[in-house]
């Protein structure tokens, strides 16, 4: 880890020193690669300043106590020695931390996906709420969201709805949301007040970039129809929504909720291209032949991974076995109680790996 770090500390300096030059300042592109690393190596260097500061605080107070016979300084002295090598643990722990192999996908934005699953139109209206979930809570972080798909219900609930979430870090928090949400309250319609159990599955794709994958024209049809709300009325007189079928996989994207047929082409060909980096990145996690994925984080939209309990107010992440009562402000978007757990965890079970092998 020291030889590491020496290398990283190194490679900071040099950008610090690179940035101020004027061939650099002139190169727009390099200029703006360079600052792009040097924000992600800033962390990780302070963090090791202040380990060293508080190293060599612990070794000025050992020579003290080796050397001085006065009681108070040596009290002192004592004193510096504990809460320096204390601070020297944390921050070591929290180097090693920053150090773990970053998940490529981290800064980029999100394609959500949220579709009604068992429980009918019961699995519909929470589906809405779920989607108000995760806008609120991209409102609280300052991203932005942009609906591409939706099919909503005569009741007030959706089908299935697909969004961007654009922003620093979008994928990094919401790739703990993929999988099956788990829903038990009473309908508004159920008048013996009977608790029912419905499901949600949302997916959270990254974003895929042009250069990521190549996907050949002659491989897909792309169809134009008139786009339509809820009990098919006709929400506009031109065919200007895009179904596009990707023949090699059979995926089929829809995206009518843009204006122009060219936005709706555009956005459902973002839609695709996630889709098809998504599956071939499960397709090379399958083909590791013996490793045990974690389970957070995989994405399988097969794992029940959380259950909101309305009548107790409870929601439960099944994964780390945490249970909290707070399901009104958790539904407003308050999602940070449950992802920052999340993604303690996840950094636990990578370390252990990581030192593991």
């Amino acid at each position: 880890m020291l030889d590491k770090l020496k290398a990283l500390d190194d490679r900071y300096n040099e950008i610090n020193e690179r940035l101020v030059q004027p061939e650099t300042i002139n190169d727009s592109k390099l200029y703006s690669e360079l600052m792009k690393e040097y924000s992600q190596l800033t962390p990780i260097i302070e963090v090791l300043r202040s380990c060293q500061r508080a190293a060599a605080n612990q070794e000025e107070a050992e020579e003290l106590l080796k050397t001085e016979s006065d009681p108070d300084i040596r009290k002192m002295a004592e004193e510096q020695y504990q809460e320096s090598k204390a601070e020297v643990s944390r921050l070591s722990e929290e180097l090693r931390l920053l150090l773990l192999p970053k998940d490529p996908n981290d800064d980029k934005n999100v394609i959500i996906e949220i579709r009604a699953g068992a429980g009918g139109e019961e699995a519909a209206l929470f589906a809405n709420s779920l989607c108000r979930m995760y806008t609120m809570y991209a409102e609280s972080k300052r991203w932005k969201t942009e609906i591409l798909s939706i099919n909503r219900t005569e009741l007030g609930g959706i089908k299935e709805v697909s969004f961007t979430v654009s922003g620093s870090g979008a994928y990094s928090r919401l790739k703990y949301e993929s999988g099956v949400h788990r829903v038990q309250r009473v309908p508004e319609t159920e008048s013996q007040g009977r608790i029912q159990t419905s499901t949600v599955t949302v997916a959270v794709l990254p974003e895929a970039e042009d250069v990521e994958l190549y996907i050949d024209e002659k491989d897909l049809r792309i169809d134009v129809f008139r786009a339509s709300g809820a009990g098919g009325q006709h929400i506009n007189k031109t065919e200007s929504a895009v179904r596009i079928t990707h023949f090699p996989t059979g995926l089929v994207v829809e995206c009518q909720d843009q204006r122009s047929q060219q936005q709706n082409r555009e956005k459902a060909m973002l839609v695709l291209r996630s889709r098809l980096l998504e599956l071939k990145q499960r397709e090379q996690e399958a083909a590791i032949a013996g490793e045990r994925r974690s389970q957070i984080g995989t994405g399988d939209r097969s794992e029940r991974i959380r259950t909101y309990n309305f009548p107790d107010g409870r929601v439960s992440d099944h994964r780390i076995g945490l249970t909290l009562y707070k399901i009104d402000s958790i539904m407003n978007g308050s999602l940070d109680m449950l992802i920052d757990p999340l993604a303690t965890k996840d950094q636990a079970d990578r370390l252990a790996k990581q030192e593991g092998m």
